[in-house]
């Protein structure tokens, strides 16, 4: 049941950090604003590595590509910003050459790519950006770019019907509390980084896991709905640092953030969650650039009254 909640004139709550990943698995870029596409924010999740029979590489399988460090032009994140020929993603890792691909790429396109439930077709970026792929992770790779012109990839539509997006897991968006960070910390021997998180959008200044309970919030004028917890993965248990895989935060999370502990009345499916998945309203429309910027407010316009109540 939702309850509507008044926005203030000065929230507390204020986004404190954006982060892209523009390579699927590989690292994120901390930018001070964002523009919001049709499927997400500009150039999140625009790339994948596939191996030999098209199917997507995670950190779920490849924990190397925690290490995979990932450059855009600075003004790559202004909204009316266009790539020239020599605009460039730029990769480094350790013991390789930096690798530089076009962003304005003219490559073939190739068919039979897969990553979760989707297939289609993606854009190859060559025999360098395969090569380099290759010999790091010791198997035959490719780098391919999602083809916004000519692919679909729509979400879960039980929970957002009509969006889209590229090769992110799940949703477009995945927020985070420093709050909700904070207290797991606490419980934690050793405090782990934001990163081992990947989220999109962090805040601060609200309770822990206050981000469980918003439906419906408003940053710089754009509607975003909280659609569903983010279930976790494997992957916050690998250090982005080292790409060696621990037990936690899974372990602490398994006892504090579980179902069966957030939700306790609703089927059990052995799950943790931390950060909340959203899609923004606007995304569906076309009109003037869509931007929101690390220290913009965030009100919450609608929100349920526990975990239990959300979606997940």
């Amino acid at each position: 049941m939702f309850g509507d909640v008044r926005a203030r004139t000065e929230p507390t709550t204020r986004v404190s950090s954006i982060l892209i990943y523009p390579v699927k698995s590989c690292r994120g870029v901390s930018v001070t604003q964002a523009p919001i596409t049709s499927t997400g924010f500009r150039w999140d999740r625009q790339w994948l590595v596939i191996n030999s029979k098209g199917r997507a590489y995670t950190q779920r399988v490849e924990p190397k590509l925690a290490l995979v460090e990932v450059q855009l032009p600075n003004a790559a994140f202004n909204g009316d910003w266009e790539p020239t020929n020599t605009s460039y993603l730029v990769l480094r890792a350790p013991g390789m050459s930096e690798l530089k691909v076009s962003m304005k790429s003219t490559g073939k396109v190739i068919d039979g790519v897969s990553m979760w439930e989707w297939s289609g077709s993606a854009l190859d970026e060559g025999a360098e950006a395969s090569e380099w792929f290759s010999n790091y992770l010791g198997k035959t790779s490719r780098l391919v770019r999602f083809i916004e012109g000519s692919e679909t990839r729509a979400v879960d539509p039980e929970y957002a019907c009509g969006y889209r997006t590229m090769f992110s897991d799940l949703f477009p968006f995945m927020l985070l509390s420093q709050g909700s960070l904070n207290a797991l910390n606490e419980l934690l021997k050793e405090p782990l980084p934001v990163n081992r998180f990947r989220p999109n959008i962090l805040v601060d200044g609200c309770e822990p896991y206050a981000e469980d309970l918003w439906t419906e919030i408003k940053i710089n004028g754009l509607i975003f709905y909280g659609v569903k917890l983010c279930s976790r993965c494997k992957v916050p248990t690998i250090n982005q640092e080292n790409g060696i895989a621990g037990n936690e935060p899974t372990e602490m999370l398994m006892k504090v953030r579980s179902d069966k502990v957030l939700r306790s009345n609703c089927k059990q499916g052995g799950k943790v969650y931390f950060g909340q998945n959203l899609v923004c309203k606007e995304s569906l429309t076309q009109g003037k650039s869509k931007v929101i910027k690390v220290g913009d407010p965030v009100y919450v316009l609608k929100k349920v009254s526990s975990a239990a109540e959300a979606a997940a």
